[in-house]
């Protein structure tokens, strides 16, 4: 098997009940799909994907052998939906790709150091965003992306015009936005608040990326 390779298997049947069948059996629902192609339901083991997506460090963006019906195809993960509670796989959503064609993909940003805002002038760091959207080959999609906030002084930010962009790799995010930025306290609280405020009423299913198939 290759080193990121996920076996899994087709059905059939699709809805809550066979999900919830699935899972008492130590599988999640999953389908896979790709260009101008239906979504495909099958099965995988919640447990390789975790191990999988852990080993290879660069998390949704893992370029993954999925293993099914006596083939393999280089899939990436479009959505990967939690229980809240447990932190639980609870569905998956793959889709094909060719490793020659350009795909555009989330990547999480990594904030190093402490600023001189912060420990001199008793501000607050505040990085709002907390990844970023890039167009590049698959083989070529960054882990993440590292910025060191050290010099940043009170009230000055860094942005994505920041960013060092390995060759090949196109910013899609709109390079005017602030990443990083350290503000007066209360600036920082009243921020805050808004964040909070706009979070009420939002679903409790913890979910990453938009899910293809649903009742499950």
């Amino acid at each position: 098997m290759a080193e990121n390779a996920l076996a899994a298997e087709t059905r059939t049947a699709t809805g809550k009940g066979v999900a919830r069948k699935l899972r008492a059996a130590g599988r999640i629902p999953a389908v896979v799909y790709g260009k101008g192609a239906e979504p495909a339901p099958i099965s995988v083991d919640p447990t390789a994907l975790d191990r999988l997506l852990h080993r290879s460090g660069a998390g949704l963006n893992t370029l993954i052998d999925l293993e099914v019906g006596g083939g393999s195809h280089q899939v990436l993960l479009k959505a990967l939906q939690r229980e809240p509670v447990t932190g639980a796989y609870v569905h998956a959503d793959f889709f094909t790709i060719d490793v020659t064609e350009r795909v555009t993909v989330t990547v999480p940003l990594h904030f190093l150091g402490k600023a001189k805002g912060v420990e001199l002038e008793g501000g607050i760091l505040d990085h709002p965003v907390k990844d970023v959207e890039v167009e590049c080959l698959p083989t070529a999609i960054p882990e993440n992306f590292e910025i060191d906030v050290s010099e940043i002084a009170l009230g000055e930010s860094l942005h994505v015009s920041d960013l060092v962009l390995p060759a090949g790799v196109e910013m899609k995010t709109d390079l005017a936005l602030a990443v990083a930025s350290v503000v007066a306290p209360k600036a920082a609280v009243e921020e805050e608040e808004e964040e909070v405020a706009a979070e009420e009423g939002e679903d409790a299913v913890v979910e990453e990326g938009a899910p293809t198939e649903g009742g499950e």
